[in-house]
């Protein structure tokens, strides 16, 4: 399985997607600072991956020789700068909250206990993420067990998690266990991490599949065979509207309009219960060269302005289900109810 960051001594080391597929190239970022910068620029993305990231990126503002007050002042400055990194991915902000409540940072008395408090809380929480992708993926491949063909957009992989994924995950489980549903994936314009990092994984699995620009998936759903939409989450609202990569909203109502399941698959660290609908979500605009260029070219008219928002919001009407670690949850005149077998009386979201 592709790793897309590492902790060590030296600091966390990630694989910069920015690279791929074309290079495998490794960075090690020894500043909150640094991982802030990596979250900014899509170094490493994908909502558990950064909220990860930045849970490592609190422990590296501590040094065990730091006076506690100093320490403590550096966490609080290092925590205010990782949550602005992104403003859309709800598993940022709340990894750094997480992070800050715990008990044992409170209870630090110098800051080489807080230091080490910070990295085993950071460890748990990647480990965590991993085994809720496991639990994802077994999930989604009995929901979707069957299909002759899925479609995907985006990446939501092992590239943007700390474990195996989400979406992507799914399929990758259903091919593990022996079904071989045709595989399709969008490129994901502007940035293209459907072509570039969800095919690099897909052909990494060794899983056949095909690439199809973002705006032919409506009509390729129109054709039959597509049996199941599944892509992932960056914020899914008390009333289950989802935001997450820009082009998702026009596939899910490409994809209602002709009759095919449209899955959403994350961990229930992607769900706001802070936040009541969509249209509350803050929607990160990213800079126009990314939409105006290609590979760093530009192909644009000189003159020519471009509007880019990274994200879209579904409403919770278009979502069939929704895949959590815990198991399916549903949307019912506007509330998620979670499974009962995991929560008795079904706990509701609110």
């Amino acid at each position: 399985m592709l790793r897309a960051m590492e902790f060590g001594a030296a600091g966390l080391r990630i694989l910069d997607q920015t690279r791929l597929p074309s290079r495998t190239e490794y960075r090690v970022l020894k500043t909150p600072g640094a991982v802030a910068a990596a979250i900014r620029r899509l170094a490493i993305r994908g909502a558990p991956a950064i909220g990860v990231a930045a849970a490592y990126g609190l422990a590296l503002a501590v040094g065990p020789e730091m006076t506690l007050g100093r320490a403590r002042s550096r966490l609080a400055a290092a925590a205010a700068l990782l949550k602005s990194a992104r403003p859309t991915a709800v598993n940022l902000a709340w990894a750094v909250e997480r992070v800050l409540a715990e008990p044992q940072v409170a209870a630090a008395q110098d800051s080489a206990a807080l230091s080490q408090a910070l990295v085993a809380i950071a460890a748990a929480m990647e480990g965590e993420d991993r085994a809720f992708g496991q639990s994802i993926a077994r999930h989604g491949a009995r929901l979707l067990s069957g299909v002759r063909g899925v479609l995907t957009h985006c990446n939501t992989g092992a590239l943007a998690t700390a474990g195996p994924g989400t979406a992507l995950a799914v399929i990758l489980e259903l091919w593990r266990q022996g079904e071989r549903p045709a595989v399709f994936a969008d490129e994901t314009r502007p940035l293209l991490q459907g072509a570039r990092l969800t095919s690099f994984e897909l052909g990494a699995a060794g899983i056949p599949h095909q690439l199809l620009v973002d705006g032919a998936a409506a009509w390729l759903l129109a054709q039959g065979g597509i049996e199941a939409v599944i892509v992932g989450a960056d914020r899914i609202c008390r009333n289950g509207d989802v935001a997450n990569k820009i082009g998702t909203y026009g596939l899910a109502l490409a994809a209602n309009a002709h009759g095919v399941p449209f899955y959403v698959a994350a961990p229930s660290s992607t769900f706001d219960p802070e936040l009541a609908r969509g249209d509350l979500i803050p929607i990160e605009q990213r800079a126009e060269a990314e939409v105006l260029e290609v590979g760093g070219r530009r192909q644009a008219p000189a003159g020519a302005r471009a509007w880019n928002p990274a994200f879209d919001v579904t409403p919770a009407a278009l979502v069939t289900a929704y895949i959590t670690e815990r198991g399916i949850v549903r949307c019912r005149g506007g509330r998620l109810v979670w499974p009962e077998a995991e929560t008795p009386a079904g706990e509701v979201l609110s």
